[in-house]
């Protein structure tokens, strides 16, 4: 089953928590999970980061040489239901979830919901891809190249950095609406 194609929503106004996620994946299946990252912003601050290992539900990393994580780092960590069920505070009370290229993060945790049984959230997804497009015209629009311009820094395909570059962006473009507004 594949996720519902749903349009990622504009930047919507900040007024509540919000929570970046990240995930690096195992293989080509959405539901292979080997890392997440979330960064979750309230009153305009990051005020908690998590980056968590999970063990994919296949034996294989085949995506090493673009995350770093292999097989022995990830044999041992726990599943993704486990995982989530303990990073579910984060997401606690959050207006919308917010992903760089929000459609791959978006079916991951979609597929990893449902491979372990759990609810996926009702959240809308902000994508950073095509804020950054929008706000400041950048082409290329990859996670490395926004950070670049926006002086953010960035471990690249490490989830929890990625997570709160993810948040620093929305954070970046919220205050450029708002002094384009003042003005």
């Amino acid at each position: 089953m594949s996720a519902p194609r749903r349009k990622p929503t504009p930047l919507p106004p900040l007024d509540g928590p919000f929570v970046a996620i990240d995930f690096e994946t195992a293989d080509h299946g959405p539901d292979s999970a080997c890392a997440i990252g979330l960064a979750r912003v309230e009153n305009n601050k990051v005020v908690r980061r998590e980056a968590v290992l999970i063990r994919p539900p296949r034996p294989r990393v085949m995506f090493t040489e673009v995350h770093g994580i292999t097989w022995p780092m990830v044999q041992n960590a726990s599943p993704f239901g486990d995982v989530w069920r303990g990073l579910l505070p984060i997401i606690e009370g959050a207006k919308f979830l917010a992903a760089h290229n929000a459609s791959f993060d978006r079916r991951v945790l979609h597929a990893c919901c449902i491979a372990a049984g759990l609810d996926v959230p009702a959240l809308p997804f902000v994508c950073t891809v095509q804020i950054a497009r929008r706000k400041w015209a950048l082409k290329p629009a990859n996670l490395p190249a926004v950070c670049r311009r926006l002086g953010i820094g960035l471990i690249h395909h490490h989830a929890g950095s990625d997570a709160e570059a993810c948040a620093r962006i929305i954070l970046a473009a919220a205050a450029l609406a708002s002094a384009e507004a003042a003005n």
